[in-house]
């Protein structure tokens, strides 16, 4: 369930947004009613990173290994017939 909290509660509430943080919780914060930015802890921030660095890796490897190349509409077809299975 996403946690989407006022930017204001960051400031007023922050022991108790940082308590959702280090529990593993991302936290979506708006302004104004319109979603500006997520707070997470270093340790998921680093893991989402790291996965996609591997992954960016792995594209790099399979460019240099394939002369096969696709377009932005082929990619999105796959992506879309495995999500909606």
């Amino acid at each position: 369930m996403l946690n989407i909290r006022p930017v204001s509660d960051l400031r007023n509430k922050y022991p108790e947004i940082e308590q959702l943080v280090l529990g593993g919780e991302e936290v979506y914060l708006t302004k104004n009613g319109y979603g500006t930015m997520v707070v997470m802890s270093i340790e998921q921030y680093s893991k989402l990173k790291d996965a996609l660095e591997m992954k960016l890796d792995e594209a790099d490897y399979q460019a240099e290994s394939t002369a096969e190349r696709l377009t932005h509409e082929d990619v999105f077809t796959k992506l879309r017939g495995r999500v909606n299975g």
